[in-house]
């Protein structure tokens, strides 16, 4: 039997409040800010093979079989490579939903390192996989993207929400 049922309520209501702060924390949503930075990195930083036949789409440089599954994703609907090439806005549009979805999940899984997190988001970007973007071209890159997310936080008016 429970003997001071109050008592145990209480005590599980101050134990619920003593952690909203700490799931706020944790639940801390990716700011339009952040996102716009990255997207703009991102666009900043793609390789830029001279080649126009190359199988890459819009600044991003998006690979074609990638853009199906965003586009998908993003829109609920498949682009074509001339679609996504040829509207800078449906681009950004698509870009920037899979750039919210991979900076929140490297939010959550950095604690909220926000540095860490676009590096992580860059290597992934590039390579499929948020980590061993530590040396080579894939490093340099991952460097690119982090000094232009930078560069576009500081830029006036980039305010953080």
């Amino acid at each position: 039997m429970i003997k001071n049922p109050i008592g145990l309520l209480l005590n599980g209501v101050i134990v619920s409040l003593g952690l909203l702060p700490l799931l706020a924390q944790a639940q801390q949503p990716i700011s339009d800010t952040q996102v716009a930075a990255m997207v703009e990195a991102l666009r900043q930083a793609a390789p830029q093979t001279k080649n126009p036949n190359d199988g890459l789409y819009s600044e991003w440089q998006v690979k074609p079989e990638t853009l199906k599954g965003w586009s998908k994703t993003c829109l609920k609907r498949e682009l074509t490579p001339t679609q996504f090439e040829n509207s800078p806005a449906i681009a950004r549009q698509v870009v920037s939903c899979i750039t919210r979805r991979e900076l929140s999940n490297q939010f959550r899984a950095t604690n909220n390192n926000e540095i860490t997190s676009v590096r992580g988001a860059a290597c992934w970007w590039m390579t499929g996989s948020y980590t061993g973007c530590d040396k080579g071209f894939t490093a340099e890159y991952v460097q690119k993207v982090v000094r232009f997310y930078k560069q576009q936080l500081s830029k006036p008016g980039a305010t953080q929400s």
